[in-house]
């Protein structure tokens, strides 16, 4: 059976993938000493939580053509699939421990783990929302989910240059 989702729905899995992004920044900020690097994670939680506001808006936005249901389904299995994709997809909850795991090592390397990992889930992010996109029919808003992708792929520009910043230290 395939399963073609609404813009709604991508929406709503969008605001779940942002919400761990600012829990997994948030977490990283927490066990940082460096003040300015402290900021540079707290400011990219921010960012994902005005990203969630910015998903919630859009959602709230649709036409109701866009909410539309694309599949029987009476008890929403089609949701909970894509929740869980993302909670255990995206700024997974387990590899936030593992990464938490290492932060014995000096904090040079401790952070460059956590920007890795981060670049990584925000990759992860973009291919999840490319390939909702693909699901989602163009009249059921698939244009409105290159808002998404544009805005990860700013938060991995970002990572790269500290990446690259901490590298030439």
């Amino acid at each position: 059976m395939s399963y073609d989702f609404n813009a709604d729905e991508i929406f709503e899995i969008a605001g779940q993938i942002e919400k761990n992004g600012v829990k997994f920044y948030e977490v990283a900020a927490k066990n940082i000493n460096n003040a300015s690097t402290r900021k540079f994670f707290l400011g990219l939680s921010a960012m994902e939580a005005e990203h969630e506001k910015t998903f919630i808006s859009l959602r709230a936005n649709l036409t109701d053509k866009e909410k539309e249901k694309t599949i029987f389904d009476p008890e929403g299995e089609s949701s909970l699939y894509l929740r869980a994709l993302a909670d255990n997809r995206v700024f997974f909850e387990k590899d936030i421990a593992n990464i938490l795991s290492h932060k014995n090592q000096p904090e040079k390397d401790f952070i460059k783990i956590i920007l890795e990992y981060a670049i990584e889930a925000e990759k992860d992010s973009i291919v999840f929302y490319l390939g909702m996109k693909d699901l989602v029919p163009e009249n059921l808003g698939k244009k409105k989910i290159a808002e998404i992708i544009k805005e990860e792929m700013s938060h991995i520009r970002l990572l790269g240059n500290k990446l690259t910043a901490l590298n030439k230290q």
